[in-house]
């Protein structure tokens, strides 16, 4: 939990040291008032005081009372204002080392752990240093401090409280023997409902296809049972304390006037005066101290769930990318836009088998490579390697004469424009998410968007025809995660965000799947023509996508087992002839 507090800033910090001067000050104007108790006691027992003396303490415990309440509001604001821009930074930290992730770092924390790391962790831990500011500051300076007050006052109620302090600590240890793994599960189990509830909601047209709802719904009842029966265990442990510290409280008030009742009975007249006020003041220091004790075993309770919150974030904030940055920024003369693989093998991280072995291809500038294969074959892992996603295990892959690892990756993202297997679109309107995203020195926003860029690169991904029949064509409002347009659609304003970038290479993996013969064909010709030059890399599975490339790589369980134009590796590549064969007709395939 310590570790978590290096991201407070200097401010903050001063903010909490201004805070204990507050709370040391509530502490001394709350242990003052037994003291005017004490006097207002002697004064109403003995004969002949003057009640002006019993007005005057009186006005001094109420200004005491008032003092401590303004210096709880005080730190009470200050607390708040420290956790708000505390877990502010932290979920900006989060939200910023997660983008920087590769695929290796997101797949091993999973994604919805990742929202809950960022969500319900960052909540707890500020709901404790909230607390922590107001409460465990307090608590050991008001007990160590009561106890100096009552140090003297009557061995025996010394001996009750210290019984009472000892069943406390008991109580404690019960806690954290007991309750205390059950918190920390919970947040496990809070990561696996959030799963499950995730999956079924991105999965709900396969759910109701399949009629699986009532699997969902059983899914989700073994999951929120196991987190519903963990928070009733904890709860009932609560339940069960809050009682027995009240119990407690009210047994030492108790054996505190049965202490003095005995003590007054067996005490001279002169005496019984002073055993009376002692008692009366004993009291409510007692009480101050099992009040302290009582704050102890609130942050006992929410402390090991924020624990492990804080070691869940940690964990992710300390999680160093396995994907470095480079040092370049542009590549070597006469080799931009060429693409080389060079003995290229990859496996996945704690893999045993490699799944791309010994590849070695060169896509020179302006060329059309399509890349086909079986499924499994690893062609979208090969395409992964270019961008970076991942990085090859073997080998190296050059973009413009410069190795993929030495460059800066702005630098690399802005070489490249991908358009990946499942077209992705965020919230806005069609022209942001044409326009998304940074291109170095010809990046711009939706604010500053060039309208005829946004134009251009959807008329050249087929896309016009449906963009100006929408309400507000290029300003009509796309859905989260594109819901309102369909996924041939989605697929062309995914190609048009490529386009608009202007890179120096196109990736397209598997990305005119949702779309017919017909526009695929238009759109890859007038790819070829509007972006003369420009280097391209297709995935695909159709041969009808990829007949007219300058070059076809065939691969086959992560190997390369053909290379060359459609008709060569009809002649040449059993696989390839397999794979085209399953598609179209003998005479369909020779046109």
């Amino acid at each position: 939990m310590l570790k978590i507090l290096r991201y407070l800033k200097p401010e903050e910090w001063l903010l909490a040291v201004v805070s204990l001067l507050f709370i040391v000050a509530q502490v001394w104007l709350e242990l003052k008032m037994p003291d005017y108790m004490y006097r207002i006691t002697t004064l109403v027992i003995t004969p002949g005081s003057a009640m002006s003396d019993v007005w005057i303490a009186g006005g001094y415990m109420l200004l005491c009372a008032l003092g401590s309440l303004t210096g709880a509001v005080i730190v009470g604001f200050f607390a708040s204002r420290i956790a708000a821009s505390f877990s502010q930074r932290l979920r900006s930290m989060l939200f910023s080392k997660v983008e920087s992730f590769s695929m290796e770092e997101i797949n091993r924390f999973s994604t919805s752990s990742l929202i809950t790391r960022s969500t319900n962790d960052v909540t707890q831990i500020t709901l404790l240093i909230t607390l922590a500011l107001q409460l465990v500051l307090k608590a050991p300076i008001m007990a160590v401090w009561a106890i100096i007050k009552i140090a003297g006052k009557g061995v025996e109620w010394s001996l009750a409280t210290a019984v009472v302090v000892i069943v406390l600590i008991l109580v404690v240890m019960f806690i954290t023997i007991f309750v205390f793994p059950k918190f920390r599960k919970m947040q496990l189990l809070t990561d696996n409902i959030t799963r499950v509830t995730r999956e079924n909601l991105t999965g709900l047209r396969v759910v109701r296809a399949y009629n699986a709802e009532a699997y969902q719904e059983d899914k989700f009842e073994i999951a929120n049972e196991e987190l519903t029966g963990t928070q009733l265990f904890t709860n009932r442990a609560m339940v069960v304390l809050m009682p027995v510290l009240t119990l407690l409280m009210g047994g030492l008030s108790l054996a505190i006037f049965w202490i003095g009742a005995y003590l007054i009975d067996a005490a001279t007249a002169t005496d019984r005066i002073a055993i009376f006020s002692n008692m009366n003041v004993f009291a409510q220091y007692a009480m101050q101290v099992i009040m302290s004790f009582m704050m102890l075993v609130i942050m006992f309770i929410m402390f090991p769930r924020a624990s492990v919150s804080a070691k869940r974030v940690n964990e992710v904030l300390d999680t160093e990318p396995v994907i470095k940055d480079g040092e370049a920024i542009d590549g070597v003369h006469g080799f931009a836009g060429e693409v080389t693989f060079k003995n290229v093998g990859f496996k996945y991280p704690d893999a045993a088998e490699y799944v791309l072995q010994n590849i070695s291809f060169t896509v020179k500038r302006g060329e059309t490579v399509a890349i086909i294969g079986s499924t499994g074959s690893g062609k979208s892992t090969l395409i992964n390697l270019v961008t970076r996603f991942f990085d090859a295990t073997e080998g190296e892959i050059l973009i413009s004469g410069v190795n993929v690892r030495d460059y800066k990756l702005e630098a690399l993202y802005n070489k490249i424009g991908y358009v990946p297997q499942k077209a992705v679109l965020f919230t806005g309107t069609v022209r942001s998410n044409v326009a998304y995203g940074d291109n170095g020195e010809d990046s711009f926003s939706e604010d500053k968007a060039k309208e005829d860029e946004v134009k251009r690169a959807v008329r050249i991904a087929q896309g016009a025809d449906f963009v100006e029949k929408m309400d507000g064509a290029y300003d009509a409002a796309v859905a989260q995660g594109g819901t309102n347009v369909s996924g041939g659609q989605k697929q062309r304003l995914a190609i048009a965000r490529a386009i608009c970038r202007k890179p120096e290479i196109y990736i397209f993996d598997d990305s005119f799947s949702a779309l017919d013969y017909k526009t695929d064909r238009a759109l890859r010709s007038a790819i070829k023509k509007e972006t003369a030059g420009v280097t391209s890399l297709i995935v695909a599975q159709r041969i009808g996508t990829i007949m007219d490339a300058d070059q076809i790589i065939v691969l086959d369980e992560g190997r390369v087992v053909g290379k060359g134009t459609h008709k060569e590796l009809l002649k040449n590549c059993v696989v390839y002839k397999e794979i085209a064969m399953s598609q179209l007709s003998e005479k369909e395939l020779l046109q």
